[in-house]
């Protein structure tokens, strides 16, 4: 029997006064009580009661360690009762980071509205395309795009998320419809700066095949945003998550290419947090959250 349990008997005992008293209000037996009584006795190496045929009474140290046992006790009793109210009306600080074009597009809204419902919660939101370690950088939730490494984390898969090969009507109508990958090399393609690798396409056929073709291209930038914005602009070809181009590829303004042949490897979009045998109530309420919001992705839906 734990600590705590044979405290609890104890008081029971200084309560009634009696080992029997305490046993009928505890539904145990008298033998058992006592048993407890003197297993605690023994760890403490003090004697807490001392005991007649007739009655029971708190020694010296009995009296302060039933008082101090008191105290303690209901503090752990308050204590169980913050947690209740916390997994009820979940509060403290949760620190979010989220890739900034994902967010920006279809995340804001939703978790704004985590905020609204949960107003107790102090949420800390970054949109950053930077590379986020949760236990290094200090995040509780991070949404990561990409194929996942570090098994040290808990992972919950929120969505796909595809790189889309796509250009505007315009550019296509002036500079024609490539028809291969290797099409690719005579026309102006627009860069992701942020890479530290080659300005290149890697891509995965309909027949299972992996393949990868270099690109050229005036127009570079580190802003997703940025990128789309040329592409709808006619500037160049874009190889874009489905995030920054899934409304103007519906609404005809952008034109997926090569549709045969899907960006290498796929990707897909999860959220990270630090394992724990017990998750505060306000991280689990908002992963379960993300995982809500991410089944609405337009791509997600079909």
């Amino acid at each position: 029997m734990d600590q705590v349990t044979r405290i609890g008997i104890f008081l029971a005992v200084v309560k009634a006064q009696s080992f029997a008293g305490a046993a009928r209000s505890l539904g145990m037996t008298s033998s058992a009580v006592s048993k407890q009584v003197q297993n605690l006795e023994q760890d403490l190496g003090v004697k807490l009661l001392n005991r007649t045929t007739r009655h029971v009474a708190v020694t010296e140290e009995g009296a302060i360690y039933s008082e101090r046992a008191k105290r303690a006790l209901l503090d752990l009793q308050e204590a169980e009762e913050e947690l209740h109210a916390l997994k009820a009306q979940p509060r403290g600080p949760l620190r979010v980071s989220v890739p900034h074009g994902l967010g920006a597009t279809y995340l804001t809204c939703s978790i704004a509205a985590f905020a609204r419902t949960h107003p107790r919660v102090a949420l800390d939101v970054s949109l950053s395309d930077r590379f986020i370690d949760p236990v290094n950088d200090g995040y509780d939730v991070v949404v990561r795009i990409g194929t996942l490494s570090d098994s040290s984390l808990m992972t919950r898969r929120l969505a796909s998320c595809p790189f889309m090969l796509c250009a505007s009507p315009d550019y296509l109508a002036r500079h024609g419809t490539p028809e291969t990958p290797e099409d690719l090399t005579r026309h102006e393609m627009l860069a992701y700066s942020g890479n530290q690798t080659l300005h290149e396409w890697r891509y995965r056929d309909g027949a299972g095949q992996v393949g990868r073709v270099s690109l050229g291209g005036a127009f570079r930038s580190d802003a997703g945003e940025m990128l789309c914005r040329a592409a709808l602009e006619g500037i160049g070809i874009a190889i874009l998550p489905v995030f920054y181009v899934a409304d103007h590829l519906k609404a005809g303004r952008l034109q997926q290419l090569l549709p045969d042949h899907r960006t290498w490897p796929e990707r897909d979009i999860h959220v990270l947090f630090q394992p724990s045998r017990y998750q505060p109530a306000r991280l689990r309420l908002f992963v379960d959250h993300l995982v809500h919001a991410a089944a609405d992705f337009p791509w997600e839906r079909g």
